[in-house]
């Protein structure tokens, strides 16, 4: 019999069960994040490579769940086609049973002292020491992680443990035989197997309880196989959860894996009561072990994926006709919240919509420069809307990165989302300086007014330099170059330096009379936003340099480098002669 002491420790020893397996899956996902990008990049649509992609996941972070949700952002954000998440998502059902396994090696039970070294109880002490030396005393985040897995791993089992010593007393207790007599029922089996699941949202979690309460030596395989059938139609809720709010291709992805799981347990279930009524196996009388758990667990996912895996066409074609296209195109929706728990795909998301706000950028300020030469409305229209444009993506990014920021980020995480949101106002700045370029050319275009042969001259030197400046800036964020990033500062000190040339020639033609005084002061306004949108590329490549040098303080290494590099020097020289004014005169002439 159990008294309020015993419930006491059931309810204890599950707390810690489900803390430990939490916090050990966080841990691992930080751990397997900085994989998952590549592996993404490598996944094609062939049903194998997905399938095990799906199993190798969900075996490292112990998850089916949070595999399945990592999908659904996936999809919802652009990376992964259905077709390959329905092979994902048929791959983690089966990954998902390796925690059964790792949970039976608490029923070992044996006088052999290497036997009983497997039990967890048994090294578990060792683990857990072993992890809050690495958690507390060790800076470096991976080992803070690595510490954080032993730990989460030891307080699971050592929750488990106590939820199976709590139960102990239930092994004669004739009721509790009796209550799971009802679970003989197919159907009631069913039910409560999805129950229990959706309430705690892991169906890793609920077959270790299963297993527990088969320690009491009061379950049947009769009993078990139903409740584990409904284990799997039960931990679809929380990928029908994260659904929410999502496009249709990421609903689809969601309600495939409770497809998968309804029809391959509805199949099952007939295969059982057949089974059960014709043939009345013995072995459905006998009393479940935690090792006869895990191993049930694992065929009934096997079957349904053997079951279910040649029809994965078809599957996508009936998902397809419940969640219809509508007429229009819906939109994808890029930076999904969902991919929070997976920080270095979120962070690869976040810098490929940047590339596009770069793009934008870009453009603006070449179409900007080239107006000075010959103005257009239809570019000026142009180079305002690109500019609105970038504001939004500043807007967007930036808050979903600030967001991101909140999460448990790993050190080299950490520092590329600061990174990014240097980069975006630097960005953004920039546009709006194409802005003011382009106003120039209008106001120039409006007034009517003419510059002198030599301004025009000096003109198409100085935005020839600004062209290349922001391609380098363009090139060295979208390749991580950080040779282009390094030829930036000479480049922006050049345009500085023919800026101030520029002014000083000005005000000279004004003496001799030849240039007007509206035409200065629009030259004036020129002078100043090429300027700063060279100041701001020059920013960036800062920013790059202290990312890819893992360097905290603001533009530590641009400082460094202008000091102490000699290619700054020639590179300095390099461009000064290329952007000469003098020189480009004389070609001209």
């Amino acid at each position: 019999m159990m008294n309020i002491f015993s419930v006491l420790n059931l309810v204890g020893g599950l707390a810690l069960f489900l803390f430990g397996m939490s916090v050990m899956g966080s841990a691992l996902e930080r751990r397997a994040g900085s994989g998952l990008r590549k592996t993404l990049a490598r996944l094609t649509d062939k049903k194998y490579v997905g399938l095990l992609t799906g199993l190798g996941i969900t075996a490292v972070i112990q998850s089916s769940s949070a595999t399945t949700v990592m999908v659904v952002g996936f999809v919802n954000s652009g990376l992964m086609t259905l077709r390959q998440a329905i092979n994902v998502i048929m791959g983690a059902n089966i990954g998902t049973t390796v925690t059964a396994w790792i949970l039976s090696l608490s029923g070992i039970s044996s006088d052999n002292i290497w036997v009983t070294l497997l039990k967890p109880s048994s090294f578990t002490p060792i683990l857990a020491a072993i992890g809050v030396v690495l958690y507390l005393f060790v800076k470096d985040d991976k080992k803070k992680d690595m510490g954080l897995i032993m730990l989460g791993f030891a307080t699971l089992m050592f929750g488990m443990e106590e939820m199976a010593g709590s139960v102990s007393g239930l092994k004669d207790d004739a009721a509790f035989g009796e209550l799971f007599l009802m679970f003989s029922n197919p159907v009631l089996g069913v039910i409560a197997g999805a129950v229990l699941t959706a309430i705690i949202q892991s169906s890793s979690a609920s077959v270790g309880i299963l297993q527990v309460l088969a320690s009491t030596g009061q379950i049947t395989y009769g009993s078990a196989i139903p409740i584990i059938m409904g284990q799997n139609i039960g931990t679809c809720v929380t990928a029908i959860i994260s659904s929410i709010g999502t496009n249709k291709n990421a609903r689809r992805a969601a309600l495939v894996h409770l497809s998968f799981n309804v029809i391959g347990s509805i199949f099952f279930i007939i295969v059982f009561c057949v089974a059960k009524y014709a043939f009345a196996p013995a072995i459905l009388g006998d009393m479940a072990t935690m090792f006869g758990i895990a191993v049930v667990h694992s065929v009934f996912n096997i079957c349904c994926t053997v079951l279910l895996y040649p029809m994965a066409g078809l599957l996508e074609k009936f998902v397809m006709r419940l969640i219809p296209d509508a007429r229009q195109e819906e939109k994808v929706v890029e930076l999904d919240p969902r991919l929070f728990s997976v920080p270095p795909v979120a962070l690869g998301q976040s810098r490929n919509v940047m590339i596009k706000m770069v793009e934008c950028t870009k453009a603006a300020v070449e179409e900007s420069v080239g107006m000075l030469q010959k103005f257009d409305y239809e570019t000026f229209t142009d180079v305002c809307g690109k500019e609105r444009e970038t504001d939004h993506y500043e807007d967007i990014i930036g808050t979903y990165l600030v967001n991101l920021s909140k999460q448990k980020l790993a050190e080299r995480e950490s520092e590329e989302a600061a990174g990014y949101l240097k980069l975006l106002a630097d960005f953004e700045r920039m546009a709006d300086h194409g802005v003011a370029i382009a106003k120039c050319a209008d106001e120039i275009e409006a007034k009517k007014l003419e510059f002198s042969p030599e301004a025009q001259n000096e003109i198409r030197v100085l935005t020839a330099a600004l062209v290349e400046v922001v391609s380098l800036c363009v090139s060295s964020f979208e390749a991580r170059d950080i040779e282009a990033a390094r030829r930036i500062e000479p480049l922006d000190r050049v345009i500085g330096n023919l800026s101030d040339s520029i002014r000083l020639r000005h005000v000279k033609r004004l003496q001799r009379g030849t240039c007007s005084i509206d035409a200065g002061f629009v030259l004036s306004d020129i002078l100043t936003n090429v300027k700063r949108v060279a100041d701001h590329c020059s920013n960036v490549a800062g920013t790059l340099m202290d990312i890819s040098e893992h360097n905290i303080s603001i533009h530590k290494s641009l400082r460094e480098y202008r000091r102490e590099s000699g290619t700054f020097k020639r590179l300095l020289e390099e461009y000064s002669s290329k952007y000469s004014l003098t020189k480009n005169k004389s070609e001209n002439e």
